[in-house]
């Protein structure tokens, strides 16, 4: 039976979700936010020591500006309304990405939620905001004097962190989207039809008992 240490998870379908039950897109943000609350929550009871969320790449700022600021207000808003509840439950919450190029007050929300939950152990909660895969590679090599494999890993936004075991995304898309694309060599991909706020704690233990029972090699027979 396979070791499970780190999921991650491509939340695809918010505002389509929101549309298609004739509200906006943005309604479809928030309800995604209860997805992971109970995505968090079972992650605890399964003992799943690492999570990461593909919450905004660098690619989305493309989209309109009205719902890319509605997106961040309800990040910060979130962290403001639930530190006490972050710290009570044991959650570790971390970040990924190019945080420096975020909003000055986004950025204050979020480095003191890294500060008052750094001291955490239940779980570690990564959130890859304003992440994109190739920029964190280019990066890497950029700082990596001598480069090998050990020195580069060090430069990557995971440099402490195991590999995801598993990469769940929905919406139907069947693609990385510039997510993890190093870290993701060898996940046992899953992806699913469903909207990211219909996803739930049954089709998270489908995959879950799915991958126990697979067989991974890693390049060997």
């Amino acid at each position: 039976m396979n070791n499970l240490n780190h999921v991650a998870f491509i939340m695809d379908g918010n505002g389509r979700w929101g549309v298609k039950k004739k509200r906006s897109r943005n309604y479809g943000h928030v309800k995604g936010i209860d997805t992971v609350r109970k995505i968090v929550k079972n992650s605890i009871e399964l003992k799943i020591p690492i999570i990461t969320f593909y919450v905004f790449s660098s690619e989305n700022w493309k989209r309109p500006k009205k719902e890319i600021n509605f997106l961040f207000n309800l990040i910060k808003n979130y962290f403001l309304k639930e530190i006490e509840n972050l710290i009570q439950q044991g959650i570790k919450i971390n970040i990924i990405g190019e945080f420096n190029k975020l909003s000055r007050d986004i950025k204050s929300t979020l480095k003191k939620t890294m500060f008052l939950t750094k001291k955490n152990k239940k779980i570690l909660v990564n959130l890859a905001i304003n992440y994109g895969s190739h920029n964190e590679i280019i990066n890497a090599v950029k700082k990596t004097k001598k480069l090998n494999l050990k020195n580069f890993e060090k430069n990557l936004y995971t440099k402490s962190l195991p590999n995801p075991d598993i990469l769940i995304r929905t919406g139907g898309h069947q693609r990385l989207s510039n997510f993890m694309l190093w870290q993701l060599a060898y996940s046992e991909l899953y992806f699913l039809k469903k909207l990211w706020p219909d996803f739930n704690s049954g089709d998270f233990k489908k995959i879950i008992s799915k991958y126990k029972r697979s067989k991974r090699n890693f390049g060997s027979i």
